[in-house]
């Protein structure tokens, strides 16, 4: 199995910026993707970022680009989402999956491990 945490969550003003972490522990060697999802309050788990591991090929939701962007350490087995000019509706819980046996997807099905979430609130 793997195990995924997240955090660097919180509480930011529109325009501000955050950095959310993965760290991925277990059966890492068997990840081929990792994802961002996230989930407002009554609303559907949706695509953010997603990014090959092994590679470093990225994929962005078009709400999202320019804004957000991903990195990874091979070594600490953590990807990264830096998120910069905040919006009121990118306030989410914000969870990170992990893929095996494939490229990154925007589906939240192809995700088989989820981290427990980290909250993200902008404010206006």
């Amino acid at each position: 199995q793997v195990q995924l945490v997240e955090s660097g969550g919180g509480l930011v003003q529109a325009g501000g910026s955050l950095r959310l972490s993965c760290a991925a522990s277990g059966r890492t060697f068997s990840i081929s993707a990792m994802g961002w999802f996230r989930q407002a309050s009554g609303k559907e788990r949706e695509f953010v970022a997603a990014i090959n591991w092994p590679g470093s090929t990225t994929y962005y939701a078009d709400s999202v680009k320019g804004r957000f962007s991903l990195s990874k350490d091979n070594v600490k087995r953590t990807v990264y989402l830096q998120m910069n000019n905040l919006k009121p509706e990118d306030t989410a819980v914000y969870y990170c999956g992990s893929r095996r046996g494939n490229v990154a997807s925007t589906g939240v099905q192809e995700y088989a491990y989820w981290g427990q979430g980290t909250p993200v609130t902008v404010s206006s």
